[in-house]
């Protein structure tokens, strides 16, 4: 890591106290250091260590699990010992997505300023559990663009995301009307265990996105929040994410404020629609899991690019509807394209890369997604789309093309680098690097301006702080209650 190591973040770790009031959590998205690169996993985690071996009282490092290609999985622990009374453990996972590093960053400033300000532990108690990266195969995957993470164009051609069945994320057991699933990760396991063993009040799973503003996810609404969520990246001149929803069936609190992708309201919202549900979804979340225990679950989405278009409500003289089937259509002829390439391509290719995988699994959900938004684009409303769902129509239709034409491009270039390519992979190698190059060119204005490192992960700090304190205060006042109906009894 080039500035937010263990050593650089203690400067910072001072810089901001418990607050006397949630809106002082804002301060605290100032204090994360300046940085230009994301830290490789094994940077990452030696950082931890040098941490662990500064505040040896403090911090301990144990083994959780075991990844699928073999590697250990690690939780660092930040609490005062004996723990705080009121028990209550925090859980925060970073790298549940392979390609959202941001949390890696947030993860490290996090353990650093619980390290060195004791009033910031006192306020919290219990016991911070923070598993810098929970997927370090998909990781090291990423890690060609981490060095240089405001280059569009390595990071397109660098990226890569896993099937939906191999997401940590979204492994977890589920079991609703046709749907089951029980093929849970080795690294979800290890979730799952740590989670069963702390039972924790707070949970977060860092996350990121790619262009447009901030927006977040709560299993439960919060409205003493809200306000505070807001102020986080305005502090920092960031946009909040208005148009376009990630998930067209989660509920909205507030603007830019949502419920949880929950994958029982995802089958019925398809099915609704005509989909094969049980066909589409695979298994639930860690927010779904954690419910058993009363756990308050948070994420924060930040954009490693801004653009003023993210949260401009004006309305356009395009119909909603109509956006949404332009998106479609788009989506339905990026699918088909790289459709006909993975076709054309598969019986001669020998590597089973996992971006091999990745796209055999994406590809054909581009245009079952296009017929998804078209049967929902008949149900909307007849009014005029604003300029932030217009532009998150067309950036999501970039983000697919560079996300899953990318690692597509990956998957046949390892064929032709391993000098194992017939000329008819590498004739699909070259027509799928031509279209790629119009669609990296089409893009790079669209995904706007980069955003530094460091208010990434302070508008994840400040706002997983103010999360974490709200779940704190909720806890509390459960307690209380508790002990006055017991009295009055």
């Amino acid at each position: 890591m080039t500035a937010t190591t263990s050593e650089q973040s203690a400067a910072s770790a001072h810089a901001a106290s418990a607050p006397a009031d949630p809106a002082s959590w804002v301060r605290h998205a100032r204090t994360v250091l300046e940085t230009h690169t994301y830290p490789a996993v094994d940077e990452l985690l030696a950082s931890f260590r040098v941490l662990t071996g500064a505040h040896p009282a403090l911090v301990t490092e144990r083994r959780i699990g075991t990844s699928a290609l073999g590697e250990p999985l690690y939780c660092f622990t930040v609490c005062d010992r004996p723990a705080a009374a009121d028990g209550g453990d925090y859980v925060v996972v970073g790298g549940v997505h392979p390609n959202e590093p941001v949390g890696a960053v947030t993860t490290l400033h996090l353990a650093t300023a619980l390290c060195e300000d004791p009033e910031l532990r006192a306020h919290f108690g219990g016991a911070w559990h923070i598993v810098p990266c929970i997927d370090p195969d998909g990781a090291r995957l990423n890690e060609g663009w981490f060095a240089t993470p405001t280059d569009k164009q390595n990071y397109g051609r660098h990226f890569y995301r896993p099937a939906g069945d191999q997401q940590v994320e979204w492994t977890f057991p589920f079991a609703y009307k046709e749907a089951w699933f029980d093929r849970v990760l080795p690294e979800t396991l290890a979730l799952m265990r740590l989670l069963d063993a702390t039972q924790p009040r707070f949970l977060t799973t860092l996350h990121n996105c790619e262009a447009g503003g901030v927006y977040y996810y709560m299993n439960r609404p919060a409205p003493e929040l809200y306000s505070v969520l807001a102020d986080i990246p305005a502090s920092l001149g960031v946009p909040l994410a208005t148009g376009e929803p990630e998930a067209a069936h989660v509920p909205l609190y507030a603007p830019a404020v949502y419920g949880c992708i929950d994958m029982k309201d995802a089958y019925d919202y398809l099915e609704e629609l005509g989909v094969d549900a049980a066909a589409k979804i695979a298994g639930s979340s860690s927010a779904a899991y954690s419910e058993r225990y009363g756990t308050f679950y948070f994420v924060t989405e930040v954009p490693h690019w801004s653009h003023p278009h993210a949260d401009d409500n004006t309305p356009t003289k395009e119909r909603y509807a109509d956006a949404v089937r332009r998106r479609a259509r788009a989506l339905a002829e990026t699918g088909t394209f790289l459709g006909s390439i993975l076709d054309s391509a598969s019986p001669h290719l020998n590597i089973p890369s996992p971006f091999l995988r990745a796209v055999r699994d994406f590809v054909p959900s581009l245009t079952e997604l296009a017929r998804t938004e078209t049967a929902r684009a008949d149900k909307l409303p007849d009014r005029a789309a604003t300029v932030s769902e217009n532009y998150g129509c067309d950036a999501g239709v970039h983000s697919s093309r560079l996300r899953f034409g990318g690692m597509l491009l990956r998957a046949l270039h390892a064929e032709v680098v391993a000098g194992i390519a017939s000329p008819e992979v590498r004739r699909c190698h070259r027509e799928l690097l031509e279209t790629y190059e119009t669609w990296e060119r089409a893009a790079a204005p669209a995904t706007g301006d980069p955003i530094p490192i460091s208010t990434l992960a302070g508008i994840q700090y400040a706002a997983l702080l103010a999360a974490a304190d709200h779940a704190r205060g909720s806890a509390r006042a459960q307690g209380a209650d508790r002990t006055r109906t017991g009295d009055s009894g």
